[in-house]
Order: C-alpha cells, then structure tokens, then sequence
C-alpha cells in the first residue's frame, strides 16, 4: 500500500514539474484559448449583440476555459509517448505496483496541470470582461473543469497506449480532439441546429462539461446542472478507466 501510494505521488509530482519547466509549453498552451478569446469574443461579439443575445464574451469565455482544459490535458495523456520513447515509461512499468495506480498518478497529474491551464485563462477572462453571476457556484465551475479534465487525460491515455509512432498525432488532433471542441457548443448556442447536428453534439461528453461551466458561472446550462454533471463524471470515470485497460496492454 505504501508503495502504491509512493508511485502515485510520483506521477502527479512529475507532471506537476514537468508543467512548471516547460514554460514554452505552457506559453504555446494559452496561445490558442487566447487567440479564439479575443479574435472571436470581440470580433463576433458586435453581430452577436445585435442579434439580440447579449455579451458574446459572457456567452464564450466558458468554451475557452474548456479548451484551455482539454488541449492541456490531451497532450499529458499523450505524453505516454514521449515517456515510452525514451524509457522512463519503462522503468514505472517495471515498478511493482498496479498499473491502474501508474495510471491514476499520471491522470491525477495531468488534470491538475490542466486545472491550472483553466485557472489561468479563468483569470484572463475576468479581464476581458466576463462576470460570474453566482459566486457561490464558483466551486462547482471548478467540478466541472477538473472533470473536463479528468475526460481528456483519459481519452489522452488511450490514445497514447494505442498509437506508438508520434506522426500520428497531428492526425488525432484534427480528427479527434478539434471536433469534439467545435462540435459541444464552446462557440455557439445548442438552439436551432439541425437535427443531425444536435444529435452529434449530445453524444460529446465536452458537452455537458461546457454547459455546466456556463451555467455555473453565469447564463444557465440548456441541460441543467444535475444532468451536466451526472453524464460528465460518467464519461470521465468511463474513459479512465478504459484508458487503463489498454495501458495494462502496453508491453515493456
């Protein structure tokens, strides 16, 4: 148990290091949450409030916390690779503990790396304008963006036990990981879609992570928190623990 334990604290340690060394990594991370904050928030906010909606920044600021999130968390899944390349995944392979605890660390680590990502763009945002409307909700915003997180260190897992050849990955990013994003309702509203459209965008799990930060933090969620959260924690809890299964796969 002890040594569990260790191993665990290890992984989450080591993401956390990795994070605060990289800062090439972490400026590259916040540029695009800031560019599509700024370039659309404020470029399609006069059209928006002409339509009648209001602040277009109150209605998107949610959808870039979630992509600060996601994208952060996708690449410390992925980074199975890196580790598989150049032996250190290896080496905790070998540790004798359960590869569901070498697991759990390396999730625990990269969702709380990516909760930094979403604090830090949280912050960006209050400046750019955007207001909470319900402060005691604050706490469950954060449910939501650690589950975010949490859904794509999974989906990060998988892929990375799966695909062993890192040319593969601006395939995953473009036909996995972007259209999650542009297809949960980040940038837009759910209401008057097409049938087809609506249906795709009910079977993403960024979904419900988006609306229950948007109904946390100011204008309501459309499927309402309980459902939000219900089919959030599912999808993360379902995704870890697939992410595992194909992890304990990973041969030495």
């Amino acid at each position: 148990m002890g040594s569990d334990v260790s191993i665990l604290y290890i992984l989450w340690l080591r993401q956390l290091k990795r994070y605060v060394r990289s800062r090439a990594r972490v400026l590259g991370s916040l540029a695009q949450p800031l560019l599509f904050l700024f370039a659309i928030g404020f470029g399609f906010g006069p059209m928006y409030q002409k339509a009648g909606n209001g602040n277009f920044i109150q209605f998107l600021a949610p959808g870039i916390i979630a992509m600060a999130i996601l994208f952060t968390a996708v690449f410390t899944g992925i980074e199975i690779l890196w580790d598989r390349q150049f032996g250190f995944l290896k080496e905790t392979l070998v540790a004798p503990v359960p590869r569901f605890i070498i697991v759990l660390g390396r999730t625990l680590g990269g969702a709380t790396v990516s909760l930094i990502q979403g604090l830090i763009i949280f912050v960006v945002c209050l400046f750019a304008g955007f207001r909470v409307h319900h402060l005691a909700f604050i706490p469950i915003a954060f449910v939501f963006m650690f589950l975010i997180a949490m859904i794509f260190t999974g989906i990060g897992t998988i892929i990375g036990s799966l695909i062993e050849d890192m040319q593969a990955f601006p395939l995953v990013m473009n036909f996995l990981v972007m259209p999650l994003f542009f297809f949960s309702g980040a940038l837009f509203p759910l209401s008057g879609l097409p049938h087809a459209l609506h249906m795709a965008i009910r079977l993403n799990p960024l979904t419900y992570g988006v609306d229950g930060l948007r109904g946390a933090f100011s204008t309501g969620s459309t499927f309402g928190l309980g459902m939000d959260f219900a089919l959030s924690g599912i999808s993360a809890a379902g995704l870890f623990f697939i992410g595992s299964y194909f992890f304990s796969k990973i041969e030495v």
